[in-house]
């Protein structure tokens, strides 16, 4: 049987938890122990959009490759919510194929990032109407994500139907 939204929305939230502890160690090692890390986001723009991707994204992604993948069947928020990523004959995901379908699941996160770096600079100036239309692609992204794992048969999100992956109950 396919996962509801509401059992893969539950297990996202227990993943994000440890997601957020990461953070908070993040922070701590920056703030306090290793301060010499925010020097990589006052400078260049482009080594603090790189920064932000080796501490947070890449990380955070690879934890969902690694743990979703064969290697590890489950991220712990699956495990906890008793679902599980599967290929289309039923069979665990390969490293490939979980890399690509996270890229695409994290997408307009990464986007966000993208974005934020950007607005941060532009002050009080006026918003090009690229990083608009980068805006609408996050938000049209999002809802696309959400409305299709409600609504498809299957209960796919927009990337699970491009990976050709499915979210299952676990018996």
């Amino acid at each position: 049987m396919y996962a509801s939204f509401r059992l893969r929305f539950k297990a996202f939230m227990i993943d994000y938890i440890l997601i957020l502890a990461y953070l908070a160690v993040l922070f701590v090692l920056s703030v306090f122990l290793i301060p010499g890390l925010q020097e990589f986001f006052k400078g260049s723009l482009v080594v603090a959009q790189f920064t932000g991707f080796l501490m947070v994204t890449l990380p955070v992604s690879l934890y969902f490759i690694i743990s979703d993948s064969k290697i590890g069947r489950q991220s712990f928020g699956k495990r906890k919510s008793g679902i599980r990523v599967v290929g289309k004959n039923g069979e665990a995901v390969s490293l490939l194929q979980m890399a690509f379908r996270t890229l695409l699941r994290f997408l307009p996160w990464e986007l966000s990032h993208f974005l934020v770096y950007r607005l941060m600079y532009i002050e009080d100036g006026e918003v090009p109407f690229t990083y608009t239309l980068i805006g609408g692609l996050i938000y049209a992204l999002m809802f696309a994500y959400i409305l299709t794992c409600i609504f498809t048969k299957k209960k796919q999100s927009l990337y699970d139907i491009l990976a050709k992956t499915y979210v299952v109950k676990v018996r």
